[in-house]
């Protein structure tokens, strides 16, 4: 089966109910009341020890399996700065399966916080069966236990969703490890570049180009359902908005636009798409409905308005516009009305502000600045009024900033200065936090840039 059917595969859940009675008698009040939980609305907050068992499983076949499903779990919360997996050679428990009950007081001596118990069999009919338990080592009690029943292709998935479920039962928040990222792959020479539309797990596996390079490509981003992207193409030097189906690989031009397009983006019901469009070096904010195929003008200004971006419930629009002087932030109604600007910066910290987007959350606005005092690219965020702006990540040229589906972390590329022997120039992908300090590299084959973060996998 190819991997785009792997990707078709509907994961069965089933709720694991196991209960033992002998828990609620060993740790009763006050400890079986408590429940361990990470309060992440702090700001930094320092990463919770969590152990995680491999899981173990009946054959050679299957505890490898366990053992690939423990690591990606693994690994996803450690990515995400809130957790700090132990050693699992420091482990004093053999937990061979979910039957055999932890003993907490041995989990406790390695300061651990929470624990992960799982399993893997193969069912009857080919498929893997991956359960798991998560448990608050404190108060000595079962978190939550879930089953998971799929094609053995799709184990990477279900490692993701379990750490998803951890990081919700913990956080209290969605997690965002079952998505994909779509970005441009780059290559060659900087005065012959190649460009290519690929994507990967958010944790850089399963990775594959989804254009052969034939036609430059801009601007991906991800339809709400994460089955479709809209991107720009240039095709024999013409540009398009198109829609791409990520199962089928079927791609279609979404329109035909006199003039230049740029950076396309879905509304929050992916029934339309808003972008910019340059006519006689002006460029205004339009939007299409993907039902109809009609198309609003949302702005009319003799300044150039670029990068617009839904709220996430759909009534209002951010975008940049120099229309006072420089680049700025503005918001508007969804219709176009009561357009206002809200970024100014604050002392020391003025400059011009770009590729606005906003919060699946809808509670912050992420965007671009550029410091004229010191020279230096920023990735920051701000309220929707304006206020409350933080910078969290600055470089040469950092841009193009993507938030994950619950609002906590953002992706974006960063560019390196070209030395005077050509060397240099790279572009990475880089993640970061909320915080300003869980900043992470993305690992791809090729240079990469203008990244992408789905919603979660349906």
């Amino acid at each position: 089966m190819s991997k785009r059917g792997h990707m078709r595969n509907v994961l069965k859940r089933t709720v694991y109910t196991t209960v033992i009675l002998m828990l609620v008698v060993l740790f009763a009040a006050p400890l079986a009341q408590a429940q361990v939980r990470l309060d992440i609305t702090r700001g930094r907050v320092e990463p919770m020890p969590i152990a995680i068992t491999v899981f173990p499983g009946g054959d050679e076949a299957t505890t490898q399996l366990g053992k690939d499903v423990s690591a990606v779990i693994s690994s996803d919360l450690e990515r995400s700065g809130l957790f700090r997996p132990l050693d699992q050679k420091a482990f004093l428990q053999d937990l061979t399966s979910l039957d055999v009950q932890p003993r907490f007081a041995d989990w406790r001596v390695l300061n651990a916080q929470a624990l992960v118990q799982g399993s893997v069999e193969v069912l009857p009919n080919g498929q893997s069966r991956v359960a798991f338990r998560l448990w608050d080592v404190i108060g000595g009690q079962q978190i939550v236990g879930q089953a998971y029943a799929t094609q053995p292709e799709n184990w990477r998935r279900v490692a993701h969703i379990i750490a998803d479920l951890i990081y919700q039962s913990i956080t209290g928040e969605s997690g965002y490890f079952d998505t994909r990222i779509v970005y441009i792959a780059e290559s060659g020479p900087a005065n012959k570049r190649v460009k290519r539309l690929a994507i990967m797990d958010q944790d850089g596996a399963n990775h594959r180009y989804l254009t052969d390079g034939a036609n430059l490509v801009l601007t991906p981003r991800f339809s709400p359902t994460s089955q479709e992207i809209t991107y720009m193409s240039y095709f024999r030097d013409v540009p398009r908005v198109y829609l791409f189906n990520i199962d089928t690989g079927r791609q279609e031009v979404l329109g035909d636009f006199p003039g230049m397009t740029y950076a396309p983006r879905f509304s929050g019901d992916g029934n339309k798409v808003i972008l910019a469009l340059a006519t006689n070096g002006n460029s205004d904010i339009y939007e299409m409905d993907l039902r109809t195929r009609r198309t609003t003008r949302l702005t009319d200004h003799p300044s150039i308005d670029t990068s617009p971006s839904y709220s996430p419930d759909g009534d209002r629009v951010t975008f940049a516009s120099d229309r006072g002087g420089s680049q700025q932030i503005y918001v508007m109604n969804a219709d176009g009305s009561n357009q206002q600007r809200i970024s100014f910066g604050t002392e020391g910290r003025r400059g011009r502000y770009g590729t606005p987007v906003w919060s699946p959350r809808g509670d912050l606005i992420a965007f671009t600045r550029y410091a004229q005092g010191d020279g230096q690219f920023y990735i920051g965020v701000m309220k929707p009024d304006g206020t409350g702006e933080r910078l969290l990540a600055q470089g040469f040229l950092v841009e193009a900033p993507t938030w994950a589906p619950n609002g906590r972390v953002l992706m974006y590329f960063a560019q390196s200065p070209t030395r005077a022997d050509g060397s240099g120039g790279r572009t990475k992908l880089f993640s970061i936090d909320l915080t300003g300090y869980n900043q992470r590299e993305m690992l791809t084959p090729q240079d990469a840039s203008d990244p992408a973060w789905s919603p979660l996998i349906p």
